[in-house]
């Protein structure tokens, strides 16, 4: 480290006018980047709902229906004109209405009321509209400036929401989290500048990171309003490792130059060990199917090595610039030691342990048995548009099914099965609209092409069912089994419905991979950090506890939990929270060459609990900031188990670990391994 201090030191001036640099092009790079608000793009190649797509734009130009409008107070002569202007609003494809399923010359009270119902009820028109992807927002200005007073709900209407929000609900998160860490760092520094420095050191890597977003094309707005704050959160640690030992070394009168070359080198190992096991439990996210998951891995990864890169570059440069400020800037230290904390824990480290393990068992069979939505949202707010809609009419669920064409009696017969199926509320296909048994040649090609291209007919399905949940899931399925026994192998099925059946195929697959990947990277690098097999299985025990509880809560207070940020979250906890598991032990080791074990451990609380209680609080308040500001269920819920999951980590460290050292302690030397004889003796002294 001697050659990277003297080079911070030589062009220090240098390298804080390059970050800075830096950062303010990743800003506009960031502005350049776009976002991505639909989840089912980040669904596999190979997924049926997925194909489905890409084959029903290819065959027939057409996206699937994926906005609901309501107009209220309208005669059928009105609903007509006015489903003729939604036709004619920018970037829609394609309106249905009730005149696509039924025949407006024949009285409305001799039709289908189900059927009719669906559409036009009470004097109420609703219409199922097909707006391009990526064109939300602008599609329904046009449509309300088209036709006026309107209602809107479906998933376009979601994403024109989130694309409102997100940029702004990232920024919101982000300006609370920076007053909390403003305060945390002064009641635990000793200077009124020192904690602008870490301001700088923490947000200069987020906006680089933001930046270069831009050269992947794009990202999700799930990475947008969680990664740049788990980023913050997860990346403070280090500068405080470094900030910590230079303090030390200057207290002992050593001149700024020298304090921060055995600053550094003091504090690389530390904040090396940190990155990596926090590094590799996000390189888990990149082996999910499910590419939400390794698009914010990827944003998340190189996040922390650019974090890495700043504390032992920038950071520095900015320590040595500016230690006459910090200097003059000292205040006595506003929080306690801490040091007493140890013997508090050791006097209550039975019993607490004895209660752990006892609430291991309700917390491991609870988080197994949580229910589950797959979507960015599990339920509709009253007083939304989308409530009135339903209110009104019902749920409003379309899917399109797509088979080989050629064989219309097959198809009509299908139809018929399809329209029997519980929750389907009507079918239109050329079999119901027109007849199987009229030619298409007799036909305008205007009118065929919307059920017919050169290879698959089109059919689409309308349901009374939520998007998700028991009853959608159990819908797909049997659309699915109907498909099947007509055309085997040969349909495909897309819609709200079928992607969100699909997402939770690939996730509920991807948790196994994500958790085993996660916990052998981390083993393994704890593996060669403490050249011992025995101790790692402890450290990854005790954060697995924490995610035990933290996941069981959802179970036992009867609520649901977004599957896609219990993945996250599993992976977050687990990298980000190692930290406390190795600085406590690795403190426990160096003491234990010259005390008792007890003793080592109570004095290893004390020196630790302090630096352990800054990150914990600092990524729960971070999380606590997600909860709050977003209104996206995913980010949302994602930082309220961050919030919790920190806390619970920090308990488990200081009450459950401690322990778990002590009785494995004469184990220690035994399961390391032994480098040369002057490595072998220092373990050896540890038993003694």
């Amino acid at each position: 480290m001697n050659w990277l201090s003297e080079f911070v030191d030589r062009h220090k001036k240098s390298i804080i006018i390059t970050f800075v640099a830096v950062s303010l092009v990743g800003v506009l790079l960031f502005l350049l980047t776009p976002v991505n608000y639909n989840m089912m793009d980040y669904l596999p190649e190979d997924a049926n709902s997925t194909k489905a797509l890409n084959l029903m734009q290819k065959e027939f130009d057409q996206p699937l229906p994926n906005l609901n409008v309501m107009v209220e107070n309208v005669s059928l002569t009105q609903a007509l004109k006015i489903k003729e202007q939604i036709a004619n609003s920018d970037y829609v494809k394609e309106v249905l209405w009730l005149d696509d399923t039924v025949n407006l010359q024949t009285p409305l009270q001799v039709q289908d009321t189900a059927t009719v119902e669906t559409y036009y009820k009470d004097g109420n028109a609703l219409y199922m509209v097909s707006v391009e992807d990526g064109q939300e927002r602008t599609a329904i200005a046009s449509i309300r400036n088209a036709i006026g007073d309107c209602k809107v709900s479906g998933s376009a209407a979601d994403q024109a929401t989130s694309q409102d929000m997100a940029v702004s609900e990232a920024m919101k998160a982000i300006i609370l989290i920076i007053p909390v860490t403003i305060l945390i760092l002064i009641l635990v520094t000793e200077s009124w500048i020192e904690p602008q420095f870490y301001l700088l050191n923490i947000g200069t890597p987020v906006l680089i990171n933001l930046g270069a977003n831009f050269f992947r094309g794009e990202i999700s707005f799930v990475t947008l309003a969680a990664a740049p704050v788990l980023q913050i959160a997860v990346s403070l640690d280090y500068a405080i490792f470094l900030s910590h030992s230079f303090d030390k070394y200057k207290k002992q009168g050593l001149k700024p130059k020298a304090a921060m070359r055995l600053a550094m080198t003091e504090s690389v190992s530390s904040i090396g060990a940190s990155m990596l096991t926090t590094l590799f439990g996000f390189v888990a996210l990149l082996f999910m199917n499910f590419k939400i998951g390794a698009d914010m891995g990827i944003s998340l990864v190189v996040g922390i090595l650019i974090s890495f890169i700043s504390v032992m570059m920038f950071f520095p440069a900015l320590l040595l610039c500016g230690n006459k400020l910090i200097e003059k800037t000292k205040h006595r230290r506003l929080t306690p030691t801490f040091q007493n904390i140890g013997k508090c824990i050791s006097k209550i480290r039975i019993p607490i342990f004895c209660i752990i393990l006892v609430l291991m068992v309700p917390a491991f069979l609870g988080q197994s048995h949580n229910s589950y939505f797959y979507g960015s949202s599990e339920k509709t707010i009253e007083g939304s548009e989308a409530w009135d809609i339903e209110q009104e009419f019902g749920v409003t669920n379309s899917a399109v099914l797509l088979v080989p064409k050629g064989d219309s009696a097959k198809e009509t017969e299908m139809c018929d099965a399809l329209n029997n199926l519980d929750h389907i509320t009507s079918v239109t296909s050329y079999s119901t609209m027109v007849s199987n048994k009229i030619p298409t040649i007799y036909l305008d090609s205007s009118v065929v092409k919307q059920f017919y291209s050169d290879n698959y007919a089109r059919i689409i399905l309308s349901s009374d069912c939520a998007y998700e949940g028991d009853e959608a899931f159990a819908m797909v399925e049997s659309v699915q089994e109907t498909a099947d026994k007509y055309y085997p192998d040969s349909w495909y099925l897309c819609g709200q419905s079928a992607n969100m059946y699909d997402i939770k195929t690939c996730v509920q697959h991807d948790n196994t991979i994500v958790t085993i990947i996660t916990i052998v990277s981390i083993y393994l690098i704890l593996l060669i950090m403490t050249r011992n097999w025995l101790m790692p299985i402890f450290l990854i025990l005790t954060i697995e506890c924490s995610i035990w509880l933290n996941m069981c809560i959802p179970y036992f207070t009867g609520s649901s939990l977004s599957y896609l940020g219990y993945l996250i979250i599993s992976t977050v906890q687990m990298g980000a929270t190692i930290d406390y598991a190795i600085l406590l032990t690795n403190t426990y080791l160096a003491n234990r060459k010259t005390m008792q074990k007890k003793q080592a451990m109570i004095k290893a609380l004390g020196d630790v609990f302090g630096s352990i209680l800054i990150s914990a609080a600092t990524l729960s308040l971070s999380g606590f900031c997600l909860n709050w500001s977003s209104s996206n269920e995913v980010v949302k819920v994602l930082g309220g188990l961050i919030c919790r999951g920190a806390i619970l980590a920090i308990l488990m460290v200081v009450l459950l670990l401690p322990t778990f050292l002590l009785i494995i302690d004469s184990l220690i030397p035994r399961t390391t391994f032994h480098f040369g004889k002057k490595k072998k003796e220092e373990l050896q002294n540890v038993s003694e």
